[in-house]
């Protein structure tokens, strides 16, 4: 286990977890507000054995959330880089485990860790400008910082920030 909140555990990625990722990385439900195109079973797992075996030195650390409740596996989070090389935080949950508060209670959750326990100075963390859920979520944490256009995922973009001063 790497940390965990009330309901969630945040934990390394297991090779069981394979067709939950799939699940998750092939709905077009989850993946169309980020927005990128629902995965076929190819480059779905060619995603997951990249994220399974990242090593310490990447700048980008892929986790496992499972529900404490049910030790199911619903969703990733991760640490890395944006463009300008700040750290960023990122989620995405499975749509049977959308509006239960999970967003919310693992945002915090990685707030708390990168602050804590990585020791980050600034957390930044981007949405798609259509992205009403993940939106609403970051509005309760970070401030807004700006707005640009995404050219890998072709759309408008918001990055938000959270200085470690103004969380502790």
């Amino acid at each position: 286990m790497i940390f965990e909140t009330e309901r969630l555990i945040v934990r390394l990625l297991h090779l069981d977890d394979r067709d939950a990722f799939y699940g998750m990385m092939s709905n077009p439900n989850i993946m169309n507000p980020i927005p990128r195109q629902a995965m076929d079973r190819e480059t779905s797992d060619a995603c997951f054995y990249k994220y399974l075996n990242l090593d310490s030195t990447s700048k980008t650390r892929v986790l496992a959330v499972e529900e404490k409740e049910t030790l199911s596996f619903i969703g990733i989070v991760a640490y890395l880089k944006n463009n300008e090389e700040e750290d960023e935080i990122g989620y995405r949950l499975l749509e049977q485990y959308w509006g239960k508060g999970y967003g919310t209670e693992i945002t915090k959750g990685l707030i708390n860790f990168g602050f804590y326990n990585l020791e980050l100075d600034l957390i930044t963390a981007d949405v798609n400008t259509t992205n009403e859920r993940s939106i609403k979520i970051l509005d309760k944490f970070f401030s807004r910082y700006s707005e640009f256009y995404n050219k890998e995922d072709n759309c408008t973009d918001r990055r938000y920030k959270l200085a470690r001063k103004d969380w502790l």
